[in-house]
């Protein structure tokens, strides 16, 4: 928003003039000249300290009666603070004013903002680096050791006693054949149980 000059014309009797003492501003402003009665000039001049950085487009300026019109002071941006003063005069020289007109570049307040808002925000909704529900190590409510793939040992017991009639099959059928004389009825008989018990087991399973 551009800073305003306001200054009165005509307000409380013919050619009269009514301005601030002073004026303070951060860059370029407006004079907002208001006439409340007859028609009237009204002329504007810089000092020399102030038209080292502001300048005035025109310094005569017609305003109709009961009207108002605005003269925008054009500030060089940046550098140093400058005061000075800006005439005013209504009528040819009916009545003069002097304002003293501060320019401070960067006056404005600096606005404090939370050191919170400048962290990065992960996608669900809480700071970076840490995401919710796990722990930093990479595993929810771990200890983050990694101890290999888990043995599920109720599977290994459910098919070990198969394993253990599998064996005794193939014993008992390597045994009938080498018997000496050939091959024993009796081992091979066994070995067939065993097989059998062996099927009938993974079956059950």
């Amino acid at each position: 928003m551009t800073d305003r000059l306001v200054a009165h014309v005509n307000r409380t009797g013919i050619h009269s003039l009514e301005v601030p003492d002073a004026f303070e501003t951060e860059g370029s402003f407006v004079v907002d000249l208001r006439n409340e009665g007859e028609a009237t000039h009204v002329h504007l001049h810089l000092d020399d300290a102030l038209s080292e950085v502001a300048r005035l487009d025109a310094g005569n300026h017609y305003v109709a009666g009961d009207s108002n019109r605005e003269v925008r002071v054009y500030v060089s941006p940046g550098g140093e603070p400058v005061r000075g003063k800006l005439k005013v005069v209504t009528a040819y020289g009916a009545e003069t004013r002097f304002v003293d007109i501060s320019v401070e570049p960067g006056r404005k307040r600096s606005v404090a903002v939370d050191p919170e808002l400048s962290k990065p925000r992960s996608a669900g909704g809480g700071t970076a680096g840490t995401a919710t529900g796990v722990t930093a190590t990479g595993s929810s409510g771990g200890t983050g050791t990694d101890t290999g793939p888990d043995i599920d040992l109720q599977a290994v017991a459910s098919v070990l006693p198969a394993v253990v009639f599998g064996l005794v099959a193939v014993i008992l059928a390597a045994g009938a054949v080498l018997a000496p004389g050939g091959t024993d009825v009796t081992l091979a008989l066994l070995a067939v149980v065993a097989g059998v018990l062996t099927a009938g087991y993974l079956l059950l399973q």
